[in-house]
């Protein structure tokens, strides 16, 4: 990494090489799209493969002295159930303040035979509240162990597999299910790899020694399935999927059941509570939140961007969009924002406030682009 004001992945180079327009994102140097263009990198990934550099997320692992006190610690931070997460598999979480609002939503995942730790990746833009936040409250018995000499490249795309078993026969990562994690050697590199991903596609996120990331990504690149994709298409494609963004859909403020996300809280924990903010939690889970995360589609042609005023059909502000803009794979102009419940059933028509003039629109299910993930 660079030690100046702007921070570099070790792929930085290769982007550069590669033609891709740079610039800032979460105090790096990133590639936000490559020579191909937005849409054509966004239809490539949905129909062969798309390399993705996100070796500016936060790596990090927690080490106890068992799983159930590693797990322990965790799940005072988040609302995830972790004491009963398998050896190889992972899970999407939240780290929460008092308030139940979302400090970040992270990656979790337990190595198969490695009793006593847990792997995690966090955002970029928040991996430093992140961190601290942890080691402020983490009991002596645990430590967090930042992991910043590893990279972090994704693969996603209906090739994405077949692309990885022509580079290594033998790594078994076809067998892998969504969301379940493995070890993999590829020739020398030593690599741990999840089944996962952040488009809404089949693929696998790969950490990897930083020092090997640039080799492994040309040899990838070497496959004709395989190009290049930058920021722009990556945003597109999990809009289209529906995924929340840390600083859009997500923040202090909102908490996981407004943010639709009532599904990454197990069962146990939804009982017990015993994590930050439970309480408001807990009730919204009973009584159902006063502001829902919902999809929109805007009638005709013109997109409509975060920070619009959304309205009912009497003019009165209701929500506000968190995410906007085209749909490649739709063919339409998409977003997601917050609305009043009153006003968050499908086919609820709305108002999408557009340089002062009211476009008009409904409300839609998510995800606007349907899922792949392999459930094996």
């Amino acid at each position: 990494m660079s030690d100046s004001a702007t921070l570099r992945t070790p792929l930085h180079a290769l982007h550069v090489e590669l033609g891709a327009r740079m610039g800032p994102f979460a105090g790096y140097d990133m590639p936000i799209q490559f020579s191909s263009g937005i849409l054509a990198e966004h239809l490539h990934t949905r129909a062969h493969a798309g390399l993705f550099d996100v070796s500016h997320m936060g790596q990090a692992e927690l080490v106890g002295s068992d799983h159930a006190t590693v797990a322990a610690a965790l799940e005072r931070l988040c609302p995830a159930d972790f004491l009963g997460l398998a050896p190889g598999r992972q899970r999407y979480s939240q780290l929460l303040n008092p308030e139940g609002g979302i400090v970040d939503d992270l990656m979790v995942s337990r190595p198969p035979g490695a009793d006593g730790r847990l792997n995690l990746v966090v955002n970029a833009a928040r991996k430093a509240i992140d961190f601290a936040l942890l080691e402020s409250n983490l009991p002596p018995s645990v430590r967090l162990t930042r992991l910043d000499r590893l990279a972090l490249v994704a693969l996603q795309g209906p090739a994405a597999v077949a692309v990885l078993q022509r580079l290594e026969p033998n790594s078994g990562l076809a067998a892998m299910a969504f969301m379940s994690t493995q070890p993999v050697r590829f020739g020398r590199i030593s690599a741990f790899v999840s089944r996962s991903g952040y488009t809404g596609e089949d693929g696998f996120e790969i950490s990897l020694p930083a020092d090997e990331a640039e080799a492994f990504a040309r040899r990838l690149l070497a496959d004709p399935d395989v190009a290049s994709i930058g920021l722009g298409a990556r945003d597109s494609l999990r809009l289209e999927a529906g995924l929340c963004l840390y600083g859009h859909e997500l923040d202090e403020t909102i908490d996981p059941i407004e943010a639709g996300l009532a599904w990454s809280i197990q069962k146990r924990r939804r009982l017990e509570g015993g994590f930050p903010g439970a309480a408001r939690v807990q009730a919204a889970l009973v009584a159902g939140p006063a502001r829902k995360r919902v999809g929109l589609r805007p009638d005709g042609r013109a997109p409509a961007r975060e920070g619009a005023e959304i309205v009912d059909a009497s003019g009165a502000e209701i929500g506000r969009i968190t995410s906007g803009g085209f749909g490649p794979s739709v063919g339409a102009p998409i977003a997601m924002g917050y609305v009043a419940s009153s006003a968050a059933a499908s086919g609820t028509p709305v108002s999408l406030m557009v340089r002062g003039k009211p476009l008009a629109a409904r409300v839609s299910p998510l995800p606007f682009h349907p899922h792949a993930y392999h459930r094996g």
